[in-house]
């Protein structure tokens, strides 16, 4: 088979439903809401871009199921039905060409900068960040049972909304050191009550929600979870809990397994520091772990980071390891890809390049390649095409500028409401 027929296979999950073909976008904060943290109209010409880019599956960047916690300024927030008809036009664009589009549902815990944070950041145990991180994030309080309960709750309600807008699936974020992620870390969940200490207790977080998601949406309606790996962190999640994690949650149902790895702390999600150079020429960063996973569930599996080359695509999913691609920066600078890899373009390489000023301080931060990537988005939101060769420096001024004043703003009007 040529890479365009391996990639171009439709998939089933295990609720019954297809999918168009074996591309997948994988979340990327497009922080395109209000202020106040409503749908605007740039996420619907994003989406579409894609969707006309043919890449089967889209899901949205992460949506916050609480308006008090929010882990970037104009993140969109799910909490009850004010944006409905600005939701059905996202979720329609999305699918207009036989697409499917989930939404990623999230609650940041502790991960919301301190210049953001306007009251108390919520996690499992009151457990500080880092002394690199712990100026830029306040420590947090640990939450009550009750507020456990809440928040389970809030999943199962935005994911309901999400169905009754049209969005064809929902998933989970559980990684990056997100809330759902901060439970499943030996280190950031140091309760002693049933949510903390074993694996048992500290999975239990991500099961009550995803049990709650799926008795809110039925047993018809895509069900996934983000999960990582491993933290990469003493004492933080291991890649056999995770397999542990994965096997649980695929017993109950769960219709993809979406695996990535890291957190701000240790952020392998963000690129190929510290990655074997076997790993690299590869183009899959946890194709080994999806690989091991493999042997002990049977649920779809999606390996996002890395992919570059429509080669290596192919041969992730030839080779068993994978059933998806995720792929989130290429498509931000090359929204058709997946047309192009389709068209029998087998050759092309995606304009992915690490984003470099030259300046050694600012090209080792995680946050500069992320600011450009996230600028394309925001083109593309305006109808404009992607810019490849726009300045590193600007881009990275730009969305640091934007995020300082809608802290603020977004401050000011969580005190005056």
């Amino acid at each position: 088979m040529s890479h365009a027929d391996t990639l171009g296979q439709s998939l089933a999950l295990p609720c019954g439903i297809t999918l168009k073909n074996r591309f997948a976008k994988s979340a990327m904060s497009e922080a395109l809401g209000t202020i106040d943290n409503h749908v605007t109209p740039a996420l619907e010409r994003l989406y579409g871009r894609w969707a006309q880019g043919g890449t089967g599956l889209l899901i949205t960047g992460n949506i916050m199921i609480d308006r008090n916690h929010t882990g970037e300024p104009r993140n969109v927030v799910l909490e009850d039905e004010r944006d409905m008809t600005l939701l059905k036009r996202w979720a329609e664009a999305g699918k207009n060409q036989g697409n499917d589009i989930w939404v990623q549902l999230n609650h940041p815990g502790k991960q919301i900068p301190r210049m953001l944070a306007s009251g108390d950041t919520l996690a499992p145990s009151a457990v500080p960040f880092g002394k690199e991180l712990k100026s830029a994030f306040k420590t947090p309080r640990a939450l009550t049972e009750d507020e456990i309960f809440d928040i389970i709750r809030r999943f199962a309600t935005s994911s309901a909304l999400a169905k009754k807008a049209g969005f064809t699936g929902v998933q989970i974020h559980g990684a990056h050191g997100y809330l759902v992620s901060q439970f499943l870390s030996g280190h950031h969940n140091r309760r002693t009550d049933k949510w903390g200490g074993s694996l048992e207790n500290r999975m239990r977080f991500p099961l009550e929600i995803y049990r709650a998601i799926r008795e809110a949406v039925g047993p018809d309606y895509p069900v996934s979870i983000k999960l990582n790996s491993a933290d990469f962190q003493r004492g933080g999640f291991t890649e056999e809990e995770s397999m542990t994690v994965a096997e649980t949650l695929a017993n109950e149902g769960l219709d993809l397994l979406e695996i990535s790895g890291g957190n701000y702390e240790n952020p392998a999600m963000a690129g190929a520091r510290g990655v074997r150079e076997s790993t690299v020429k590869r183009e899959a960063y946890f194709l080994d772990y999806a690989q091991a996973i493999r042997k002990r569930v049977s649920t779809p599996l999606m390996v996002t980071g890395g992919f570059r080359s429509a080669q290596a695509m192919a041969q992730a999913v030839e080779s068993g390891a994978t059933d998806l691609v995720g792929i989130a920066r290429p498509l931000a600078v090359e929204p058709d890809l997946a047309n192009r890899i389709l068209a029998g373009q087998e050759g092309v390489i995606s304009r992915v390049t690490p984003r470099k000023t030259g300046i050694k301080m600012i090209d080792e931060m995680a946050m500069m390649e992320v600011s450009w990537f996230s600028r394309q988005l925001h083109r593309m939101g305006k109808g404009q095409d992607p810019k490849p060769d726009e300045s590193v420096l600007l881009s990275l001024f730009k969305v640091i500028t934007e995020m300082g004043i809608g802290s603020f703003k977004t401050r000011r009007l969580r005190a005056n409401s």
